[in-house]
């Protein structure tokens, strides 16, 4: 029988009577022999700043959880700490864009997508203004329940008309598209890993497009199509596969929307590939179900379709390895998942 969420649980103690941290509080997608870089985002903002004076961040008290805490140590004339208030930090924020300043606004994408939806869309979108708004913890990326896993931003955000969505896989591309959505005028919702965040895409001498996807690898045996950090579970999952002979593509679609259309359609279009659609989302409403409407609007029809994604459901919580295992999104379930359609 599963646990109720109002009853008590045992907080474990160390021996002085500490309280012990647990793996479900740690919100790091990183493997312990994982490559990986620490707060690129943040590192990326403060560098960016330098150059350009219009650059403003702001968050909802969650500076040192979103990494905006080194942009903040860089520029504290350009912070601004809004408390937990994230309706106030997106209506400032929409102020602060009116008057010229290009924001960067964080805090975790649960608070985002939910409560302060209104405000983003009635005073970010419809105007159409220079706003970033940059979220931790998407998706199945702590270990917290339903009040922290934002399993259904996607869908939130993809039917606001003016917004521009990002899912970066890894360190390298939040640093390359922290910089591009700073480029793009209008509203820009990117997902964020935040803390020591792998790193992957160099070994594929990869360069982030806004609006645009990267064939990482080809394969004639599947093709996976990801998004985010399933694009590191779609490497990692492909090098698995090689070594039982099966040679799987990788399509990496880090902008959800505009979604890049013309590569779907070329390389779900290439015969005998089934296709694999991966996502650290519910799967309702995000890139499965953008991809398969491309498909089916396209005429396309690869053998066989497959949805890696979140079950709709809240989400049960736990240490974040076991859930990624019990959800799906685990690179041992994708290698599954895969060989089980062949």
């Amino acid at each position: 029988m599963r646990q109720s969420k109002y009853t008590p649980r045992t907080v474990r103690l160390g021996p002085n009577g500490e309280r012990l941290m647990t793996s479900a509080m740690i919100a790091s997608i990183a493997g312990p022999d994982q490559r990986t870089q620490p707060a690129p985002f943040g590192h990326a903002l403060a560098a960016l700043a330098d150059r350009r004076d219009d650059i403003v961040g702001m968050t909802a008290d969650l500076s040192k959880y979103t990494d905006l805490h080194v942009f903040a140590k860089a520029h504290p004339d350009r912070f601004y700490q809004m408390g937990m208030a994230e309706a106030v930090l997106m209506s400032a924020a929409a102020g602060m864009a009116r008057e010229g300043f290009c924001v960067f606004a964080t805090t975790y994408a649960v608070f985002a997508s939910r409560r302060a939806y209104d405000f983003i869309c009635m005073a970010i979108a419809e105007e159409s203004l220079d706003v970033k708004i940059v979220c931790a913890l998407p998706g199945l990326t702590t270990g917290y329940g339903p009040s922290h896993q934002a399993t259904e931003d996607l869908a939130i955000f993809r039917g606001l008309p003016n917004m521009t969505i990002v899912d970066p896989a890894d360190a390298l591309e939040i640093e390359q598209a922290t910089e591009a959505i700073a480029g793009r005028k209008g509203p820009v919702y990117m997902r964020l890993l935040r803390g020591n965040v792998p790193l992957f895409l160099d070994e594929y001498g990869y360069r982030f497009t806004l609006g645009k996807a990267a064939l990482l690898r080809d394969g004639p045996d599947a093709l996976m199509i990801s998004t985010g950090l399933m694009t590191m579970r779609a490497h990692e999952a492909a090098e698995r596969l090689r070594a039982d002979r099966i040679e799987a593509a990788i399509l990496h679609v880090p902008t959800i929307k505009p979604l890049d259309v013309e590569a779907i359609i070329r390389e779900a279009g290439r015969t005998g590939r089934p296709v694999f659609v991966m996502e650290n989302h519910t799967m309702v409403g995000g890139l499965g179900e953008a991809v398969a409407g491309v498909l089916m609007r396209a005429n396309v029809r690869p053998p066989a379709f497959h949805q890696i994604a979140l079950p709709d459901a809240f989400l049960d919580a736990g240490a974040l390895p076991t859930l990624h295992e019990r959800y799906g999104l685990s690179t041992d379930q994708v290698v599954a998942r895969v060989k089980a359609a062949l």
